[in-house]
């Protein structure tokens, strides 16, 4: 928390000065309080001694001055709005890598499970899409709240040969260009959030790519996927190894500001898509409290008033 206008926290000095006070003149009470040898006479001329609660109107009256001083220095919290028109262009790499068993049962498989998971996570009013690419790249569905399409374009991809990243990142950014009329002119906020498991092969250059995103202020967030160790098998027979190149994804993460992830296991794929979701569905924003201690401070007062009647019957 913070404070936009400070200088009125002075004001709690004269308050310190008020309770110093009240204490000292509570002290000097019981110092010189008349003492009485009949006590029975006590008891009739007082019979009902309020004990340390004759402190609480006095406590919450003050608490309340306090209350409302740092109500007057404007306090500020800082909070997740959620983001206006936001657009999430989930970019899966779909090529023959992709069947490596690295990842059980394969990376391809356990990807797909991850993305449904993620796109079931984000807000209902978040706009999604979905660009699968290998040695080419199509928007298989445009930025949509609607995510039944989602899920089942999802659960019909298909793998292919090559892989085009560079291609991908500027389909997933066309398509955030065309989401509404407004697009052109005012481009809703937006991320690309691509996983691969490979090196580019064909297609665009990822440098290229990077830089139209970077200058469309399109963060793409990259996930390499796989391990070391992954290969395939051709129809020949042969093993072909299938290692991620995670240099060029955090290159491309880095160009556009967007965030690298590793993921070895279809766990860990679940835990970067959380993480990517929860980062880019709000923005952060610091918003004025000042009311809330306002309304604690009239709730104080409330206390004091009551508790006075009640036990004294005055005000404080």
């Amino acid at each position: 928390m913070s404070l936009r206008s400070p200088g009125w926290l002075l004001l709690l000095l004269p308050l310190a000065a008020l309770i110093a006070a009240y204490v000292l003149t509570q002290r000097r009470r019981s110092r010189y309080a008349v003492r009485f040898t009949n006590l029975d006479l006590l008891d009739k001329v007082a019979p009902n001694r309020p004990g340390r609660r004759r402190h609480v109107p006095a406590a919450a009256f003050c608490a309340m001055l306090a209350l409302l001083v740092v109500g007057f220095a404007r306090p500020t919290a800082e909070v997740q709005v959620p983001r206006e028109r936001a657009t999430i262009v989930v970019a899966f790499d779909v090529s023959a890598s992709m069947e490596a068993t690295d990842v059980e049962p394969t990376r391809f498989a356990a990807a797909q499970q991850a993305a449904l998971a993620f796109v079931d996570r984000l807000p209902e009013r978040f706009n999604a899409g979905l660009v699968p690419f290998s040695g080419s790249a199509t928007v298989a569905v445009p930025p949509t709240t609607d995510r039944e399409v989602l899920r089942s374009a999802i659960r019909r991809l298909t793998t292919g040969a090559g892989t085009a990243i560079g291609d991908a990142v500027v389909a997933a950014r066309d398509a955030v260009r065309a989401l509404d009329e407004r697009a052109g002119t005012e481009p809703p906020p937006a991320h690309i959030v691509l996983l691969s498991d490979g090196s580019n092969t064909t297609g665009r250059s990822v440098e290229s790519a990077a830089r139209e995103a970077a200058a469309d202020r399109i963060p793409v967030s990259t996930i390499a996927y796989g391990t070391e160790d992954g290969t395939i098998t051709l129809p020949s027979g042969d093993s072909v190894p299938v290692p991620v190149d995670g240099p060029a994804l955090a290159g491309l993460a880095s160009t556009t500001g967007g965030d690298f992830h590793e993921a070895a296991t279809g766990e860990e794929l679940q835990a970067v898509y959380e993480d990517i979701g929860s980062s880019v569905g709000h923005r952060t924003e610091e918003r004025e409290i000042w009311q809330w201690f306002v309304a604690a401070g009239l709730l104080t007062a409330l206390l004091a008033a009551a508790t006075s009647l009640l036990w004294f019957s005055r005000l404080p």
